[in-house]
């Protein structure tokens, strides 16, 4: 297959896995194979949510309104996949005393405790940042944001293994250092303009990212597509804050 048909099928694989766009074709490309282009897809949604946030703040709705209808149009946009995740580790992680009933919970439908504070959190935090990038006047934030948060779930599947036998990060399987590298390039490539604050975010992702690592690999023995759903959320609001703070 030439390069840049390997490419298109790729962008359509991860397309389909990470948002609820309608797409058409079949793509070729296992979705592993297509991490490198995670930073990408992330890039597209939050500029597609952005569009409709800073569209009603031109017109004159408030910061605190045009975010939350930024936030809810990225929501949708993606289905919830990583916020379904992150509060299934919530739950999990807290909710169980061993790596077989963590799963157990993480695999349950129903929200818990623990991950209805998690939701409530990370979606209250990131309304405000959002609000607080319209204050600033910086609509690029978000976009950012969304492509550098992508681009650890594609390391955080290279360096640890699956904690079960079969779920989405199982059946995605194991990306490749290439595309590992790939994808993180082009997450430096969007901190890059940045300067100091880029640095900032690039350190606090690499934290974040570690920190979840090594939850993880306590919690559960491993990855799971929660997971990946997680250190994406958290990561996202980690440039957030560097970016509009200071």
């Amino acid at each position: 297959m030439p390069p840049s048909a390997r490419a298109f099928s790729d962008l359509l694989s991860a397309i389909m896995l990470l948002s609820r766009l309608p797409v058409r074709g079949t793509p070729t490309s296992p979705a592993a194979a297509a991490a490198w282009a995670w930073p990408l897809v992330g890039g597209l949604v939050a500029m597609m949510a952005s569009a409709i946030g800073w569209i009603a703040f031109w017109l004159g709705v408030t910061p605190a309104v045009a975010a939350a209808l930024t936030l809810a149009s990225l929501v949708m946009l993606t289905g919830a996949l990583h916020e379904d995740g992150l509060a299934d580790v919530a739950d999990g992680f807290w909710g169980g005393f061993t790596p077989a009933r963590r799963l157990e919970i993480m695999r349950d439908s129903r929200i818990g405790a623990y991950g209805v504070i998690a939701l409530v959190l990370s979606l209250t935090i990131r309304w405000s940042l959002i609000a607080t990038t319209m204050i600033l006047m910086t609509p690029l934030a978000l976009v950012i944001a969304a492509v550098v948060s992508r681009a650890p779930m594609a390391l955080l599947m290279r360096w640890l293994p699956h904690a079960r036998e079969d779920g989405l990060s199982r059946g995605a399987g194991r990306p490749s250092a290439g595309a590992c590298l790939i994808g993180a390039g082009i997450a430096a490539l969007a901190l890059a303009p940045m300067g100091a604050r880029g640095i900032v975010a690039a350190v606090l992702v690499t934290v974040v990212l570690l920190g979840i690592g090594w939850l993880a690999r306590r919690k559960i023995g491993g990855q799971t597509g929660d997971v990946l759903g997680t250190v994406q959320q958290l990561s996202e609001i980690a440039v957030l804050v560097a970016l509009t703070s200071g």
